[in-house]
């Protein structure tokens, strides 16, 4: 028999169901329709965060971020993480270094970092544990002195704040995945968070195709948009977020 460590959320089915009912009129169902931007606006506000890009899940999500990276090589990184953090860089045409974790919260030891840094390393991937966040102070300040971009795995960080600032503003891009089993889903989807207002031309450069007008195609994008369904759902979840949070809590 399997017993599943938690059951994914559902609003009230009747509350999807009046979510999703004006599609039947607009008949627009991807591609960036309202209940897309309704989300993504939604979720600024809630996580506090000043930018930010959706996508059909978690893994694609970070793999669009490595890729908007513009370089190759070398990407610290943490064991101890689901298989999606190594196989997105791998995927991506770099190599994964992996760097050893602190033991009272199983991030990545920050003063394990800078041995492992050589020429060809480009970026530092950590991973935020169990709503548990990384040394974001010092792995900034490894960044800084060695030029290296940071993008977070923030998949474990939904709503987690440091310093009354959202998670996501930390690093130059962070992950969140919405995967039916986080605290908060869009039954499969993701996002990006990032401070860089330019960040955004590409990340939806590389999730459609490059697509810039009805005949201009700029860059070998793939496909990676989160459809309406998944952004209505999103939204009704998001109504109750406090609720589910406050349900993980009780031990």
């Amino acid at each position: 028999m399997v017993i599943n460590v938690t059951r994914s959320s559902l609003p009230d089915f009747a509350e999807y169901i009046d979510e999703i009912k004006d599609l039947w009129d607009t008949h627009w169902l991807t591609n960036m329709g309202s209940k897309h931007k309704a989300l993504q606006q939604a979720l600024v506000d809630y996580l506090k965060v000043k930018d930010i890009t959706l996508f059909t899940n978690g893994h694609l999500a970070l793999e669009a971020a490595i890729e908007a990276l513009d370089r190759k090589g070398e990407i610290i990184t943490t064991p101890f993480t689901f298989a999606s953090t190594t196989h997105a860089i791998i995927r991506k045409g770099s190599i994964p270094i992996f760097c050893d974790i602190e033991p009272n919260h199983f991030t990545i030891d920050p003063d394990k970092i800078e041995s492992l840094i050589t020429d060809k390393t480009i970026a530092i991937l950590p991973v935020h544990v169990y709503g548990n966040v990384c040394d974001v102070d010092k792995i900034a300040k490894i960044a800084a002195k060695y030029q290296l971009k940071v993008i977070y795995d923030a998949a474990h960080a939904f709503k987690v704040e440091y310093l009354d600032q959202g998670i996501g503003t930390y690093g130059d891009a962070s992950m969140f995945s919405f995967h039916a089993t986080k605290v908060f889903h869009t039954i499969e989807g993701g996002a990006i968070t990032y401070n860089d207002k330019d960040l955004s031309f590409k990340l939806d450069n590389i999730k459609n195709h490059g697509i810039n007008g009805p005949e201009t195609v700029i860059y070998e994008g793939g496909n990676a948009k989160m459809n309406e369904f998944q952004a209505a759902m999103g939204l009704c979840n998001l109504r109750h977020i406090d609720d589910e949070i406050a349900r993980r809590k009780v031990v």
